[in-house]
């Protein structure tokens, strides 16, 4: 497999979850990744079962341009019978790596979250064909990710399965928590205009004779505007930074929580794709607001609470009913936990993704 997700230590518990269903696995990765907030170092979590395996980069931090200049080497050495790309078919990476796949006989596999329908010039527009003309199967993240690629006529084989599922002993409620009178309200991620943390914040603010507080845990361009945005609405003080944390120290986080809300936006250019902490949310028992922007309501599903996109006064009033609401928050995080358990744990999607390895496998011998 070949993935720079797997830099994050949590992602590694579905390699580790891969093999454990009997994959003689490697996994293919940089020494991290460079963010648009910053470099995202290589964190060694669950190693166990599989071979990790770290190799050099070109155009490190370049979602379209990156490349892995001796792969060529690896494969010849690992004379693996499938390759699992997590790349976007319109990547130089993915390309590079289906060119080696078909020079030495190799079957592949492809993962895709896209779920905004984009013409590309060339020559990422020539890549992407080549990718869905020479992939043997692909994987969709969501069910509008696999609608995007039918629409570009993709004809082969497609499963739709979540890329990384949640660990549920880890990513679980914390019964000894004694709950706040003060709530706690999270948001977990970029901070990019696209998020719609300044939204947050304007709705926050309107909510002065409740009693809560926000966590903002991440990074990025916007921290700064963001702080000052605070200070302006006169919620400096019950408003916490914390930066970014390393992805193991995520479950304690989420556990101090009563709400998480991501308010994401849609852009000509993205929409939400999947909102991981969503179901990490829930598998802690916390309820999720988010807007109905991209995939949001698809991965919330019965865990949480949909407001109109963008729209600041259908934000507040959700906050404000919810914050009100104790038994509706209980409800709904034990529903999000149970929808967790029902599909989202990281044997299912391991199960579900050796599935896929065993029918490229069978379409060969056929």
């Amino acid at each position: 497999m070949i993935s720079k997700a797997f830099v994050v230590g949590e992602y590694q518990r579905k390699a580790e979850a891969l093999a454990r269903c009997g994959v003689e696995l490697t996994v293919i990765i940089p020494d991290g990744w460079n963010e648009r907030n910053g470099a995202l170092p290589l964190e060694r979590a669950y190693t166990e079962g599989y071979r990790l395996l770290v190799v050099p980069m070109r155009f490190n931090g370049n979602y379209h341009l990156h490349f892995y200049p001796t792969l060529a080497a690896r494969i010849r050495e690992l004379r693996p019978q499938i390759i699992h790309i997590d790349e976007e078919p319109y990547n130089l990476a993915t390309w590079q790596t289906l060119r080696l796949a078909r020079q030495h006989k190799v079957r592949t596999v492809l993962s895709t979250w896209q779920n905004l329908y984009r013409r590309y010039p060339p020559p990422f527009a020539w890549g992407e064909r080549y990718a869905l003309r020479n992939t043997d199967h692909l994987i969709a993240g969501t069910q509008s990710a696999a609608d995007v690629w039918r629409t570009k006529r993709y004809a082969g084989p497609l499963t739709i399965i979540p890329q990384f599922g949640v660990d549920t002993d880890r990513f679980k409620p914390d019964e000894t928590r004694i709950p706040n009178a003060t709530l706690q309200i999270g948001y977990i991620g970029r901070l990019v205009p696209e998020k719609g943390v300044d939204l947050l914040l304007n709705a926050l603010s309107g909510l002065q004779d409740q009693r809560w507080h926000l966590q903002i845990v991440g990074q990025g361009p916007e921290r700064a505007a963001l702080e000052r945005l605070a200070a302006a609405l006169g919620i400096t003080g019950r408003v916490t930074f914390r930066g970014q944390l390393p992805s193991m120290d995520l479950p304690a986080v989420f556990q101090q929580l009563d709400l998480l809300v991501i308010p994401s936006r849609t852009r000509p250019n993205w929409k939400e794709q999947f909102g991981r902490v969503i179901i990490e949310a829930n598998g802690c028992g916390v309820p999720v607001l988010g807007s109905d922007s991209g995939a949001i309501p698809d991965s919330i599903g019965a865990g949480g609470r949909i407001f109109r996109e963008d729209d600041l006064h259908n934000l507040r009033e959700q906050l404000s009913a919810l914050l009100d609401d104790e038994p509706a928050r209980r409800a709904l995080g034990a529903a999000g936990r149970a929808q967790v358990l029902a599909y989202y744990t990281q044997e299912q999607i391991a199960t579900a993704t050796v599935a896929v390895y065993a029918a490229v496998l069978d379409s060969r011998s056929s």
